[in-house]
């Protein structure tokens, strides 16, 4: 049995509370270099810590569409992006309110992106780092658990 999916239709911009959980769409990033996965990594521009790229709901932008919009913003790459996600986390981002900071829940939507384009030249160039790796590797540096079981799960070679 073959299934197929249908390209989604963009998204429509609703608006919601800071409180609630919001949704972000996020690029797992990939190349198959020697017959081996590799994924890009890139660093957060507040904790320096290890994320791939995701970014808010885009109006007019399928999620798909968004992730990879993210992907070239956040580390420079442009490539096929796969209109099926390959899994959630959630986490936690920190916002400014007018009495201080608190916590907002945010999920992450992944889907994978086959690089096609790196470039040397992109929009947030100078406030993230990006680095290529092993995608089990990749797993134990970031911090959320659920983004972490997808890393050590991902296989591009079973995307082809």
């Amino acid at each position: 049995m073959t299934l197929h999916l249908n390209k989604p239709k963009p998204i429509a911009m609703q608006s919601a509370r800071k409180t609630d959980l919001r949704s972000q769409f996020g690029a797992l990033v990939y190349r198959v270099h020697k017959d081996r996965t590799q994924v890009l990594m890139i660093t957060s521009r507040q904790t320096r810590r290890w994320i791939i790229p995701k970014g808010w709901p885009m109006s007019g932008l399928t999620p798909a569409e968004a992730a990879a919009q993210e992907a070239w913003e956040e580390a420079g790459v442009k490539g096929v992006a796969h209109y099926a996600p390959i899994g959630l986390y959630t986490y936690s981002k920190e916002i400014k309110t007018r009495g201080g900071k608190m916590m907002m829940p945010v999920m992450v939507t992944v889907y994978p992106l086959e690089a096609t384009k790196v470039a040397d030249k992109f929009p947030e160039r100078g406030e993230r780092r990006r680095k290529w790796m092993r995608p089990k590797k990749a797993a134990a540096m970031v911090r959320e658990p659920e983004l972490a079981q997808i890393l050590r799960k991902f296989d591009a070679r079973h995307l082809r």
